[in-house]
C-alpha cells in the first residue's frame, strides 16, 4: 500500500490538505512545503479580532497575499464572536477570579483545532496542517504528540488540551526545523512574509496591557482596592485591584521598606493579595482539573515530567489521578510560582501524554 509523507494511504495529488494560514512565516512556509510536494493544498484563515482588539497590522491580508503567491485556493472564516467568547472572555474572567489564564491553550482547543477543523472537513480536507513547532506521529497505538526538534521554539505544551480525535487529523511539517530554517524556506519560495517578526505578546493584548483590556470588557468597577497581607494576615498595604497582580510578581506592590516581597496568592473572594518572601513561593504539591489524556490506557498513578509554565523546563513529578478529569501532582523538588489557571502538561521523554489546568 502506498503511504504518502503525511501518513495517508493516498497519492499526494489526491490528498486534500487544509493549511491554517495565520499570515505569519511559519504557516506560510508550511503551505509552500506541502504545495511543493504535490498535495492538493488550500488555505483557511481565521478572522479572530474585532475592535477594540485589532492589531496594528493585518495578518489576514498577509495570508491572502501568500495564498495568491503560492497559487492555492484560499478561504476566510469569521470567528470573531467565537474567539471573543471562548478566549477573550475566558481570559478576562480568569483574572477576575484570581487566576493566571492560558489563552493560547484554549485557542488551540476551541478555535484553531476546534471550529477550524470542522470547517476544514466541510471543505473536503483529509489533513489539517499548522505552523506549530510540534511533532505529530502516527503509530500502531494511534496518534502521538511529541516535542519539536528545536526545544526553544517547541509548542507542544500549547496542544495538550486538544482531543485525540482532532490530533489524528493534524500534521506539523516544521517539527524538525529551526526558525532560521523556516525563514530560509519562506525566503527561497519568494514569500513576502519571510522577514516578518514573531509575535511576542498575546494577540489580543496590546503591548502587554492586559488590565486595560479587562477594564474595557468589564467596565470601570473592577479596580476595587483591597488589602495586601502577609501569610499571617497582617495588613501591609493596599492594592489597586486584583487584576493588576499575578503570582510571582514583586514589582509595583507599593510596599516600602523591609524585605523584598512577592505575590504568593490572589484571594479573589476576599479581594486580597497575599505576599511573602521568595522562599514562600516554593511549592511541591498542586491539584489539576480538566485533564485531557493523550496516552493509551491511563494508570492510577504515573511518574513523568510536568511543565507548569510555557517558558520553563519540565520537572519530575508523580501524578495521582483522583477522577476522570482530576489529579494530584507531587513534584520531586519545589517549584517557584505555581499559578492557578496555568496548564500542567505531562511529558514522557519527548511525548506529551496530556495535561490539565492548575486549580490550587
Amino acid at each position: 500500500m502506498y503511504v504518502n509523507s503525511l501518513g495517508l494511504a493516498k497519492p499526494e495529488n489526491k490528498t486534500r490538505v487544509c493549511v491554517a494560514m495565520s499570515g505569519g512565516v511559519d504557516s506560510s512556509a508550511a503551505a509552500y512545503l506541502l504545495k511543493k510536494q504535490g498535495y492538493d493544498v488550500f488555505g483557511l484563515t481565521m478572522d479572530l479580532l474585532a475592535p477594540p482588539y485589532l492589531p496594528q497590522t493585518s495578518s489576514t491580508s498577509d495570508a491572502e497575499v501568500v495564498a495568491r503567491q503560492l497559487g492555492i485556493e484560499h478561504h476566510f472564516l469569521d470567528l470573531r464572536k467565537e474567539f471573543a467568547k471562548k478566549v477573550i472572555d475566558y481570559f478576562a474572567s480568569s483574572y477576575l477570579k484570581g487566576l493566571t489564564p492560558s489563552p493560547c491553550i484554549m485557542c488551540n482547543k476551541h478555535i484553531k483545532l476546534g471550529i477550524l477543523s470542522e470547517k476544514a472537513k466541510t471543505l473536503g480536507a483529509d489533513i489539517i496542517v499548522t505552523g506549530h513547532y510540534a511533532d505529530i506521529r502516527m503509530t500502531t497505538n494511534g496518534v502521538e504528540l511529541h516535542r519539536a526538534k528545536d526545544l526553544i521554539k517547541d509548542q507542544s505544551y500549547f496542544l495538550f488540551a486538544v482531543d485525540k480525535h482532532t490530533l489524528q487529523m493534524l500534521r506539523c511539517p516544521l517539527a524538525g526545523m529551526s526558525k532560521d530554517e523556516t525563514r530560509e524556506i519562506a525566503k527561497e519560495a519568494g514569500l513576502s512574509v519571510y522577514k516578518k517578526s514573531d509575535s511576542q505578546d498575546i494577540c489580543f493584548v496590546s503591548e502587554g496591557k492586559y488590565a486595560e483590556l479587562i477594564r474595557n470588557i468589564n467596565g470601570k468597577n473592577i479596580d476595587l482596592p483591597g488589602e495586601i497581607v502577609n501569610t499571617d494576615g497582617k495588613i501591609l498595604g493596599t492594592h489597586k485591584g486584583i487584576i493588576n497582580y499575578t503570582v510571582g510578581q514583586r514589582r509595583g506592590l507599593g510596599i516600602g521598606g523591609g524585605d523584598i516581597l512577592y505575590v504568593l496568592k490572589i484571594d479573589a473572594d476576599n479581594n486580597r493579595v497575599i505576599v511573602g518572601k521568595k522562599e514562600e513561593l516554593v511549592k511541591q504539591k498542586l491539584t489539576i482539573d480538566q485533564i485531557n489524556w493523550l496516552g493509551e490506557e491511563r494508570p492510577q498513578e504515573i511518574k513523568l515530567n510536568v511543565k507548569l509554565r510555557s517558558r520553563q523546563e519540565a520537572v519530575p513529578a508523580s501524578v495521582y489521578f483522583t477522577g476522570e478529569k482530576t489529579a494530584e501532582v507531587t513534584l520531586d523538588d519545589g517549584f517557584y510560582g505555581i499559578a492557578p489557571g496555568q496548564g500542567c502538561c505531562f511529558y514522557d521523554d519527548t511525548r506529551v501524554l496530556g495535561g490539565g489546568f492548575i486549580c490550587k
